[in-house]
């Protein structure tokens, strides 16, 4: 059986938030004409300021819209492009659809893990780069295929990931 996890929700988890971000996202919220429907729009423009949705974020979110905390975070949760963690500066995204996975997306995925000394969803120690495995790009002529941010890499090669990284390093 699983275990509850045990979550204090009077207890601020993150470390201080800018206060100008809140009011920023305050200022946006108060700026459209109406919130209704408008939550996605919302989240999209708090994670845009703070870079990710953490909780207290959610939290002002669902304060600001009237809403339970628990829609916002249902929503949050559902879509990928959302987060709840900080990012990288960069985020890698590899496909692991089926045409990427069997023309080698796992070996490629393995091997990035190797270089950057991290796992799918973490951020490497020096903050530069999010490590992501995705279901599908649309590009399954290209496979494998991977994403640095908005570009797409595809046919990758193993051996072409350190000066495909170098130039996100520079």
């Amino acid at each position: 059986m699983t275990k509850a996890q045990e979550i204090s929700v009077t207890a601020q988890v993150e470390e201080d938030l800018p206060k100008e971000k809140f009011e920023e996202l305050k200022a946006f919220i108060e700026g459209l004409g109406t919130t209704k429907g408008a939550l996605i729009e919302i989240l999209h423009k708090a994670q845009s300021l703070f870079g990710y949705l953490p909780r207290d974020v959610q939290l002002f979110v669902a304060r600001k819209l009237g809403i339970p905390g628990a829609e916002v975070f249902g929503v949050v949760s559902f879509y990928s492009y959302f987060t709840t963690k900080p990012r990288g500066k960069h985020t890698i995204s590899v496909c692991m659809g089926t045409a990427c996975f069997v023309k080698g997306a796992d070996k490629i995925m393995e091997r990035l893990k190797e270089k950057l000394k991290i796992e799918s969803n973490e951020i490497t120690e020096d903050g530069l780069f999010t490590l992501k495995d995705i279901r599908c790009v649309g590009a399954c002529g290209l496979a494998p295929v991977m994403m640095i941010d908005d570009k797409v890499y595809g046919r990758v090669k193993e051996e072409e990931l350190d000066s495909i990284l170098e130039n996100y390093r520079k």
